[in-house]
């Protein structure tokens, strides 16, 4: 089973993702993960990668498929995989699909209101000391500004800020939409309301996937 789990930031995709994969059997397969190995590694595509970003280039289509497709070909994957942050192109999404052919592919669209994903994200605090999350709204601490864990301030990070936050979805937004678009194209997406309890949302996304 291939899924392509997709949603923007706030919508829970790592939360649903770790219940997923513990479910079915198959690695959670993150491009973030897989270029920090290969950068770490030092292995001949990690060099060709860093040699785009080093220059203050985009890492062009096939070589991020290349990495992925590395991750596809080991043992664990060999009855599929969860894909999060991938493909985040069109081209990536024609190789991906040239590459699954008729073994299936299953794209899941998690949809949240952006003012939503705003209250989630901007509403969160980080503990500078232990790194503990928090909410204001679904989640405070015992004392305002500490945390309850350490003792240590709580504080709101530069990239939960409104603004930020606003921006990041607007990116989400105009990046990934001709990438769903695709997809939608050939009858593989289907979207799951990504509101409400977490379970609820699990069990939406158990139905979608069949």
């Amino acid at each position: 089973m291939y899924i392509a789990l997709f949603g923007p930031p706030g919508a829970g995709k790592g939360t649903q993702a770790a219940v997923l994969v513990d479910e079915l059997g198959i690695p959670h397969v993150a491009t973030g993960d897989i270029f920090r190995k290969h950068l770490k590694e030092g292995t001949e595509l990690g060099q060709l990668a860093r040699s785009y970003m080093d220059a203050g280039q985009l890492v062009p289509d096939e070589v991020v498929w290349n990495l992925v497709a590395d991750r596809l070909g080991w043992e664990d994957a060999a009855r599929g995989v969860l894909l999060d942050g991938f493909p985040r192109s069109v081209r990536q999404a024609e190789l991906l699909v040239d590459w699954i052919g008729d073994r299936g592919l299953s794209v899941a669209a998690l949809t949240v209101p952006d003012e939503e994903l705003i209250s989630r994200l901007s509403g969160r605090r980080t503990c500078m000391s232990c790194g503990a999350t928090y909410h204001v709204r679904h989640k405070p601490p015992a004392v305002e500004g500490r945390c309850d864990r350490c003792g240590g301030e709580v504080v709101q990070r530069a990239d939960d800020s409104e603004e930020t936050v606003r921006a990041r979805l607007e990116t989400y937004h105009r990046e990934t939409a001709p990438v769903l678009d695709f997809f939608r194209d050939r009858g593989l997406v289907t979207e799951v309301d990504g509101t409400g309890e977490i379970e609820a949302i699990t069990q939406r996304l158990r139905l979608a996937l069949g």
